[in-house]
């Protein structure tokens, strides 16, 4: 499967904890992420991360036309919900998993749900929908 990875400033640390706790179950995926998302990520366990931008720069984007292309299988998009979401981006990434059906997780519940899920095998669905999981990033 194809996973990406996004922080808000206040969530990386949270999400490098994740990514250390789960390496095991994330190694066996295609990850991907935004800039600084993914090189603290990639630093704190070895695993191997595509990068895009960061998400300033437009790396939010970028991940959203990979989901319209049906290229990411899952995303995890660690929000700071202490930071006004009046970013349109964070809205547009939020509407095209609703539309592609991408299982999303904005915190750490539902992240520990989702990777619970993709280690059992609940989300081998995804594979029916996106059968050639290579990854063209």
């Amino acid at each position: 499967m194809n996973i990406a990875l996004i922080a808000h400033d206040a969530k990386k640390e949270l999400m490098v904890q994740f990514c250390i706790a789960y390496c095991g179950v994330l190694s066996r995926h295609h990850l991907c992420a935004t800039g600084t998302t993914g090189k603290m990520v990639s630093e704190a366990t070895g695993l191997r991360i595509v990068r895009f931008m960061a998400g300033s720069q437009g790396g939010d984007q970028q991940i959203g036309s990979r989901i319209s292309c049906n290229e990411i299988d899952l995303l995890m998009f660690f929000r700071d919900p202490n930071v006004s979401s009046s970013e349109p981006d964070e809205a547009s990434l939020l509407r095209l998993c609703d539309v592609y059906n991408i299982p999303v997780a904005t915190n750490i519940a539902t992240a520990e749900a989702l990777i619970h899920a993709l280690e059992h095998g609940d989300l081998d669905w995804r594979d029916i929908v996106n059968p050639n999981p290579q990854s063209s990033y």
